[in-house]
């Protein structure tokens, strides 16, 4: 039986960042994962991450993976695939199936970062061919380059449900709508944003009623649902789509937690079923940890922390370090994981109706009900100004801990300050240079320029632009408002491409002056 300092259960974020902080101080770490490819989640995300510096902001999250498995290389991490871990003992005993052989390993420590498995809703059709997960969407888009079907229907509102909308747009799939029980979207207004601009329908307060088709998903019908979450006779409406994504929420894969008697929960503030941890992640039984989603539901960011803390937190246990090293390495963990649990979507917030910003702007009702602001709503946040010449308009209206717009502006026309959940200000004082960081930096793609001072009756608009191909300039087509509906005709004068733009293209359209602070997206004429 082979033996470690220190067995990995996961080499998804949680388990990768353990793992490397145990090796950098001596351990001897051997990281087991079911999957072909480490890196779990890391490499099917594709978007810019929120958060601060220390959080990997507006870094993509598969970069994020390849840096992590350098770094494991490096610092000596063994890393064992194809390897499904099937049993954990509280002796710190593991028995793994690799290929058709059962092993046995043993270590002094034991993390378990196995993640967590989506939800699935059963309705009327639910196993016919063409009923995914938006995780099973994501795998086959991001890691396999097979689009999933070529009209989708997604289930779910939170951020799951919005980032694999977005990306099935941008894999060239039509997302027909997004649906969802809920009266409010449940995921960050900016991701709800940004695919409600390019033309996708919300339908809050509605369920599927029934997948159509007989050997494969060729409809759906949807419909309205009432107090008693019953749908209302009446209200159906027929989808044509042949793919349906389901977004219902993730639950932690603690099944090894509870075998290894760890102490267990239902803690609704943590999507499920989890160990109870300490705040080095250690369960109750000595030497085995949790880290990641399997100890909650959080974003990678928060995972990746809590890897290292308890990465730190083995070898301190084990001997490797002193009690002065670990307080201090995690008392400066600490408040990087503390600044990603504040704003509207924390923990302790999960469940309440929040009615204002931490400033005191009201929420946008309208964003909350069918995806985008309305007119009448977006002069009320800081970041939306009028200024002459080319300023920024910051459309971000909720308390979501991100800030690397602050540091992307070279001018600091742009201000949050040392709360991270801070709504972006623009500084009227500070003079605009259209370099276009600001925009390309932006997670939320909330970011745009605006010029209503380029020539007599136009205005230009700079907006982030992540579709291929790109639009020729002096292409010829429409500008789109924050609903997705056309609003004027608009001309490309610019694309911009830069490596620290990062794949984000900043697409210069001309618009009548007067749809300046409504054009938002812009759309080839066909």
């Amino acid at each position: 039986m082979k033996r470690y300092d220190l067995i990995v259960i996961g080499a998804g974020p949680a388990g990768l960042s353990a793992s490397i902080e145990a090796a950098k101080r001596g351990l001897a770490v051997a990281v087991f994962d079911e999957n072909a490819k480490p890196g779990g989640q890391l490499f099917k995300q594709i978007h810019k991450f929120f958060g601060a510096k220390e959080h990997k902001a507006k870094i993509r999250g598969f970069r994020i993976g390849e840096d992590l498995l350098a770094q494991a290389a490096e610092t000596g991490v063994e890393v064992v695939l194809n390897a499904v871990v099937i049993g954990l003992f509280p002796e710190k005993e593991i028995t793994v199936k690799i290929g058709s052989d059962v092993r046995h390993f043993k270590a002094d420590t034991i993390i378990i970062a196995t993640g967590a498995s989506e939800n699935m809703v059963p309705f009327e059709g639910w196993t016919l061919p063409g009923v995914i997960g938006a995780g099973a969407a994501q795998t086959m888009m991001n890691l396999h380059g097979v689009l999933p079907g070529k009209r989708v229907l997604m289930l779910g509102s939170g951020n799951v449900g919005l980032v694999v909308s977005y990306q099935l747009l941008q894999a060239g799939c039509e997302v027909v709508a997004v649906c969802d029980m809920a009266p409010r979207v449940g995921g960050y207004g900016v991701h709800a944003a940004k695919i409600a601009r390019c033309g996708v329908p919300f339908y809050m307060e509605h369920t599927i009623v029934k997948a159509e088709g007989s050997v494969q998903v060729t409809g759906v019908t949807i419909g309205r649902v009432g107090a008693d979450r019953q749908v209302i006779p009446g209200t159906e409406k027929h989808l044509a789509v042949d793919t349906i994504c389901l977004a219902v929420g993730l639950s932690p894969m603690s099944q090894l937690a509870d075998m290894a008697y760890c102490a267990m929960e239902d803690n609704p503030r943590k999507a499920g079923y989890v160990p109870v941890v300490d705040e080095f992640g250690e369960t109750s039984v000595p030497g085995i940890f949790a880290a990641g989603d399997v100890s909650g539901i959080e974003e990678a960011s928060s995972a990746m922390i809590e890897g290292r803390i308890a990465g730190v937190a083995a070898a301190y246990r084990l001997g490797f370090i002193d009690k002065t090293a670990l307080n201090a390495q995690v008392q400066e963990l600490k408040p990087a994981l503390s600044s990603l649990r504040q704003g509207m979507f924390a923990p302790e917030s999960r469940g309440k109706t929040i009615t204002k910003t931490e400033e005191g702007c009201a929420i946008s009702e309208n964003l909350l009900r069918v995806g985008f602001i309305a007119e009448d709503e977006i002069s009320r946040y800081p970041g939306v100004t009028k200024q002459k010449g080319v300023h920024p308009v910051i459309e971000c209206t909720q308390n979501i801990p991100c800030n690397p717009c602050q540091d992307a502006c070279p001018k600091k026309c742009i201000r949050i300050g040392s709360q991270i959940t801070a709504l972006p200000v623009v500084d009227e004082s500070e003079t605009c240079i259209d370099c276009g960081m600001c925009v390309a930096s932006c997670s939320g793609q909330a970011i745009f320029l605006v010029n209503e001072d380029f020539a007599e009756d136009y205005a230009t608009v700079t907006l982030p632009y992540e579709f291929l191909p790109l639009p020729p300039e002096g292409d010829k087509g429409f500008a789109l408002g924050r609903d997705g509906q056309k609003v004027c005709t608009a001309e490309v004068v610019q694309v911009r491409s830069a490596p620290a733009f990062d794949k984000t293209h900043l697409l210069t359209i001309k618009v009548p002056r007067d749809m300046a602070m409504k054009a938002r997206f812009y759309k080839a004429e066909v």
